[in-house]
């Protein structure tokens, strides 16, 4: 399927949680969960601050940020989200899907209905946070994929590791790609994470379907 960019004009559905969901036919998205206890409490309470700050000095909430002219948009990512998956990079946390087995039960959760409800592009599973590429089929929202994929995985996963309670961040943090140029970008984003963390072989698990665009 041919890669198909961000139409302002078109329209979009917006998914309301702790945080927006942009969601347009067609268009591909780039995902990012995360475990419970990735980042520190101090550390997150900061960051929204400053965002909350951002976002009302430039006129904008969460729900219209996608909107922003694309250098605005770029400013906001390269302020909050590089930073945000930075201190990810970090390793906070229990790290659980360090674990090769762990990570597999994700793995072939995000990979079952590929060609089915959703065209599933590049994927790294790092200690304590996923990002993905996905296009989802036509009366599939991001916000149904992403708490089927994470309901069953957190369980399938606190049973193998004897534990109980809250296993991922209930809340996904994603955007549409909007041209081919930052779907590029994403995908060497992607590849190099583990060297960028400093990960060791075995530590991680990346997929990079093939001429996936």
């Amino acid at each position: 399927m041919d890669f198909i960019p961000f139409n302002p004009w078109e329209h979009v559905e917006i998914y309301e949680g702790n945080l927006p969901h942009w969601q347009q036919r067609g268009c591909t998205h780039f995902v990012t969960w995360r475990t419970e206890d990735s980042i520190p409490a101090a550390f997150l309470r900061q960051w929204s601050q400053a965002r909350d700050i951002w976002l009302r000095v430039h006129e904008v909430t969460p729900e219209t940020l996608e909107r922003l002219p694309p250098e605005k948009l770029m400013e906001y990512h390269s302020r909050f989200t590089t930073t945000f998956h930075n201190e990810l990079d970090r390793g906070h946390g229990a790290c659980l899907l360090r674990k090769p087995a762990v990570r597999k039960i994700t793995e072939q959760a995000l990979l079952f209905f590929d060609g089915e409800r959703y065209e599933m592009g590049n994927f790294v599973l790092m200690p304590n946070h996923v990002h993905f590429l996905v296009r989802l089929r036509e009366g599939i929202t991001s916000k149904e994929q992403c708490f089927s994929w994470k309901r069953f995985t957190s369980g399938e996963i606190n049973k193998l590791a004897g534990r109980r309670g809250v296993f991922w961040q209930s809340e996904s943090y994603d955007h549409i790609v909007r041209s081919l140029e930052a779907l590029g970008t994403i995908q060497n984003y992607i590849a190099n994470n583990p060297v960028k963390a400093g990960l060791r072989e075995g530590e991680y698990t990346l997929y990079q379907p093939a001429g996936w665009m």
